[in-house]
C-alpha cells in the first residue's frame, strides 16, 4: 500500500467513525501519515535537486 492509498484510507475511516476514542487515534494515524509523505517529498525533492 502507497502512503496516498494508506492516508485515503485513513480519512473514509475518519468519515465513518462515530466512536470519539477510535477518532483519536485514527486522527494521530493520520497525521503521522501526513508527517511521512511530507518527509518522503523532501528526501525526493533533494535527490531531485542534487542532480541538477
Amino acid at each position: 500500500m502507497t502512503i496516498e492509498q494508506h492516508i485515503e484510507e485513513l480519512r473514509a475511516e475518519l468519515n465513518a467513525c462515530t466512536d470519539a476514542a477510535e477518532f483519536a487515534q485514527i486522527t494521530r494515524e493520520y497525521q503521522v501519515a501526513l508527517e511521512q509523505r511530507i518527509e518522503r517529498d523532501k528526501a525526493f525533492d533533494a535527490v531531485v535537486r542534487s542532480r541538477n
